[in-house]
């Protein structure tokens, strides 16, 4: 998959967070995140369910009152004024947010009526829902009765009808078959080159593959950030080793046993293991393997997937928070 282009416009901020965080009672869901957002760029939030992605869009959107730290949306301060935020942009939330009980043209009417569009705008407007949607000729059916990517164009069409210029998707392809996923990251794509900034949350590794540049959000901390070849950095001086055999637990169980061995794990059919030394090359991993009774079928230096970085970073902020959690006097941030 290629690399999507760095925006033009790179000197241009459409979101700027700083030290954003986000408590609930306690429990700190997002904690002190900061990053910048260019005009037009594709932005990625990515992580696991449950990290603070969720979240820090809620802020951002005027929805959720940060508890601490500051964002700017379209050069409007959130906490100061949320409604003219709101104004700036367009959110399609994780539940599809449409009125699944009216018809297509009902929740296209409705949310255009929401943003305040009439007449020859309204159809022209309309038109272009429809059209991107693949629904034209459909207009009258129960959007409860679409399938679920015509529901997920249709819900992405009604959030830019008024044609913001940032758009928020939070986990927008949940659901959804690959088809259907593929046609609608075109269609983000499609925007974007026409100047709409896009920050997006996914936990699928593939679809990050699609942004400009990549958060990791793990813990309500941001772990990494920046293009997919700056993230897979995170490997220098490191080297990746896949191995193709029938016997992957016993591969795991015995490369985990070697000092020069980091860590090891599988990645699909494969196994990966990942060497402290970039001298140590697949013979030598090969060898090990034979030596304790592991059949290999073929072994090769691999460079690092963004599973690779992806899991190399949640581990290492896991393990740094271990470290802080066990200092003496230490107390929940």
């Amino acid at each position: 998959m290629p690399t999507p282009s760095t925006p033009a416009a790179a000197g241009h901020l459409a979101i700027e967070a700083r030290d954003l965080t986000r408590r609930f009672g306690a429990f700190v869901a997002v904690d002190r995140v900061s990053f910048d957002v260019r005009r037009g760029e594709v932005f990625g939030f990515l992580g696991s369910n449950g990290p603070g992605k969720s979240t820090t869009i809620r802020m951002l959107c005027g929805l959720l009152a940060p508890t601490a730290g500051s964002a700017r949306v379209g050069g409007i301060d959130v906490a100061r004024d949320p409604e003219g935020v709101k104004r700036r942009l367009g959110y399609m939330s994780q539940r599809f947010s449409l009125y699944e009980r009216l018809t297509v043209d009902q929740n296209i009417r409705f949310f255009a009526g929401i943003y305040g569009l009439g007449g020859r705008e309204f159809e022209d407007r309309r038109r272009f829902v429809l059209d991107m949607a693949g629904l034209a000729g459909r207009e009258q059916t129960l959007t409860g009765d679409l399938a679920g990517g015509w529901r997920q164009r249709l819900a992405l069409g009604c959030a830019i009808l008024h044609r913001p210029p940032i758009v928020f998707l939070d986990e927008p392809t949940g659901g959804v078959d690959p088809l259907s996923r593929r046609q609608f990251w075109a269609l983000i794509e499609r925007l974007a080159a026409d100047g709409t900034t896009v920050l997006v949350t996914t936990h699928y590794l593939d679809e990050a593959e699609h942004c400009h540049r990549i958060a990791i959000i793990h813990a309500g901390r941001l772990a990494a950030l920046g293009t997919t070849a700056e993230l897979r950095r995170v490997f220098d001086g490191r080297s990746i080793v896949q191995v193709q055999t029938t016997q992957p637990a016993e591969a795991l169980r015995a490369l985990e046993g070697r000092p020069e061995v980091e860590k090891a794990s599988v990645f699909g059919t494969a196994v990966h293991a990942v060497l402290r030394d970039e001298g140590t090359g697949p013979d030598q991993v090969a060898d090990w393997l034979g030596a304790a009774g592991v059949t290999v079928h073929d072994a090769a230096r691999v460079p690092p997937s963004l599973e690779d970085v992806f899991l190399d970073v949640v581990e290492r902020v896991d393990a740094e928070r271990g470290r802080q959690d066990a200092r003496p006097g230490a107390t929940a941030s």
